[in-house]
């Protein structure tokens, strides 16, 4: 058996879904069986009674140490280790246990073979960009918040709209009521985007999509935008009640009257890595359920 491909790899898992168990010790008994120096994440050492031949290490020296980071979980834990991956170049590959999957593309099944032939060199390389999002609130120092599907505007617990400001590199685009907005990379018009009558746009695309959430007027219509376009959103100031933004639907933060998003998209891309014939269109065939008979 040659060198593997990728010497070191690291193992993020789901943290709640006793199903993995069977699935990571088979992983790690294959990479290990490959001559590969395993690295397991804090989420993955709580489903083993022992080490299993592995290295127990944090999230960021995994990041600083893998040639390769192996996901298991749905779509959210994907979301979640691209994040943290991203700023470290380590490519991302993904064995779905969750229901949708459009990101964690390998099914338990397929899982060996699949991995014999990436460990081999022989896979797709893909590259998707992520948001990152200036949060400038009142009296405080400006954050940045990182989301690889989406930015999201909304009220917290409570049917009511909000009424904010839309700006496209500082020129004014409009002011609207409505119960939000969802600002998405080219990934995330997979995900909440689509579910408020998005577009679905090709992850290779180099653009943003904002999609208004049930805006109260016929003419709000979702906008697609250049991918180098930084979008400012502000809660316009006689809000009776604070917004909330949430980015990947993980994190949130709380915005009163006055405050702003500035997205922009992050320089630093995200490398994913697909099985050889990796096909976005039969993605969405498969998960849309496009071309099934009634």
């Amino acid at each position: 058996m040659g060198k593997p491909h990728f010497g070191t790899v690291g193992i993020i898992t789901k943290r709640s879904d006793e199903r993995l168990v069977h699935i990571l010790v088979s992983l790690i008994d294959h990479l290990l069986g490959h001559g590969c120096r395993v690295l397991l994440d804090d989420s993955a050492r709580g489903w083993l009674e022992n080490d299993h031949g592995c290295e127990q290490v944090d999230l960021d020296a995994l990041g600083q140490q893998a040639d390769l980071a192996i996901v298991i979980g749905g779509d959210g834990t994907f979301l979640a280790a691209g994040r943290a991956m991203v700023d470290h170049q380590v490519p991302l590959m993904g064995i779905n246990i969750g229901r949708l999957g459009f990101l964690v593309d390998v099914s338990p099944h397929e899982m060996i073979s699949r991995l014999d032939e990436i460990l081999a060199g022989e896979y797709d390389e893909d590259h998707r960009s992520l948001l990152a999002t200036r949060v400038v609130t009142n009296g405080a120092e400006p954050v940045e918040r990182l989301s690889l599907n989406d930015v999201v505007l909304h009220i917290h617990d409570v049917v009511r709209m909000i009424e904010f400001e839309t700006r496209i590199d500082g020129r004014h685009v409009n002011t609207q009521r409505a119960d939000g907005l969802v600002v998405a990379s080219p990934t995330g018009s997979t995900a909440y985007a689509l579910s408020g009558g998005g577009p679905i746009l090709a992850p290779s695309l180099d653009a943003l999509v904002l999609v208004p959430i049930c805006p109260h007027g016929l003419s709000n219509r979702p906008l697609v935008v250049h991918g180098d376009s930084e979008v400012e959103i502000r809660v316009c100031e006689f809000n009776r009640r604070h917004a909330h933004a949430a980015f990947d639907g993980q994190n949130s933060t709380t915005l009163g009257p006055g405050d702003r998003l500035i997205v922009r998209r992050k320089k630093t891309r995200l490398r994913l890595i697909h099985p050889t014939g990796y096909d976005y269109l039969q993605i969405l065939r498969a998960k849309l359920g496009w071309g099934e008979q009634p």
